[in-house]
């Protein structure tokens, strides 16, 4: 039994029975119908109504040419079409007056068929990209996906909004894989060594990389360990990592080897921080999209979600490549000279925090007794700035 393949029998039926059911079905376009048949016959029944066909002003019982001109436009499209399937399709109508509700069924159809179309799009162009090294043409599917969720939303007569799902969704199948695993690893391994050696590097990524953008969890821990002690102001080596390691269970629960932690800070740190943190974002995204397009197919092929929903979920599904994409364009949105005492010290906090410290720590005058005679000394934070100066 498929309800689907009723529902558009039955509009079509209904439309056959009952032509002037066609003025309640504008929202309906002959590609929202599964079978190529389907989609001819309805296109025909619109191009007969538009041309003025008696049947359509006719007060009496609807003549025969309707059925048969139908299925004669039609077949001009279309193989395989006859008069015994346009009275089939009559015969499955239980009843005419019900057409924009089976035109609805059918519309729900092509939702979740369109997503999952342009779900598969998006995975494949996230391939593509891993294979070749680059994320624009991911991105661009991300927008066309962004794009049709909208305009079925409209369709649909709801407002488009990323909504998360009520329920965990069930799991997904595994990550897509790099392209090229040694050297996504090699370009991490390369990122954290050159990290640990040279002081201030951090300052270079760590306003957009972040430790879910690494492909190895072992290397993202060892980046939040670095972020860690780069957000405290604490000088950054080896032995530093290291310790900051220990503190977050990474040696304990056997997450870091010896071996693995050699491998890593033994290995030439002389390298551009800021190219080597893009390779790694870069891999993140293409990633990042497969999953994205493989939670929205996911959704798309559940039957039993409702039109909306699915849309609603589809776009939150996609928040973490909008996220990603927001964060590799502010790397490459990043001038190659650094604004002065703007960079990190490697003795020290950042001076723009170390300014904001000491900001919030300069003591402020102590008000005068009220018993005391004279002016009081004016103080330059005894009232809140006025609203009306920006």
């Amino acid at each position: 039994m498929n309800p689907l393949l009723k529902a558009e029998q039955a509009v079509l039926g209904a439309v056959l029975l009952d032509p002037g059911q066609l003025s309640h079905l504008e929202w309906l376009a002959p590609d929202h119908f599964y079978r190529p048949v389907h989609q001819a016959l309805f296109a025909a029944l619109r191009k007969l109504r538009d041309d003025g066909h008696p049947a359509v002003e006719s007060p009496g019982p609807v003549p025969l040419s309707w059925v048969t001109d139908a299925v004669d436009e039609a077949g001009l499209h279309v193989r395989g079409l006859t008069a015994s399937y346009a009275h089939l399709l009559v015969s499955a109508c239980p009843r005419p007056a019900h057409a924009p509700v089976y035109g609805r069924m059918a519309l729900e159809g092509a939702i979740h068929r369109t997503v999952t179309q342009y779900a598969i799009r998006l995975h494949q162009e996230a391939r593509t990209g891993a294979l070749r090294g680059e994320v624009e043409g991911a991105l661009h599917h991300a927008d066309v996906l962004t794009g049709v969720l909208t305009d079925l939303a409209r369709r649909w007569g709801t407002e488009p909004r990323p909504v998360a799902p009520a329920t965990s969704p069930a799991p997904h199948p595994p990550a897509l894989p790099p392209a090229q695993p040694d050297r996504v690893a090699e370009d991490e391994e390369f990122l954290l060594a050159v990290l640990v050696e040279r002081p201030g590097a951090m300052g270079e990524v760590v306003d957009w990389l972040r430790p879910g953008d690494f492909a190895d969890p072992l290397h993202g821990h060892l980046y939040r360990c670095l972020g860690a002690l780069h957000h405290r102001g604490e000088p950054i080596d080896r032995i530093t990592l290291l310790w900051e390691a220990q503190r977050r269970g990474l040696l304990a629960d056997g997450t870091l080897s010896d071996d693995q932690f050699a491998a890593i800070c033994d290995g030439v740190g002389a390298a551009d921080a800021e190219w080597l943190g893009k390779q790694v974002m870069r891999s993140s995204l293409t990633r990042t999209a497969a999953a994205s397009a493989r939670a929205v197919r996911a959704l798309a092929e559940d039957e039993a979600l409702a039109p909306g929903r699915l849309i609603n979920h589809a776009l939150h599904a996609l928040g973490p490549l909008d996220e990603a994409r927001a964060r590799w364009q502010t790397a490459h949105g990043r001038t190659a000279s650094r604004v002065p005492g703007t960079a990190s010290s490697p003795s020290g906090p950042p001076a723009a925090r170390v300014h904001a410290a000491l900001t919030r720590s300069t003591p402020r005058p102590a008000p005068s007794p009220p018993d005391r005679l004279g002016p009081r000394p004016t103080s330059t934070t005894a009232c809140p700035p006025s609203r009306n100066h920006s």
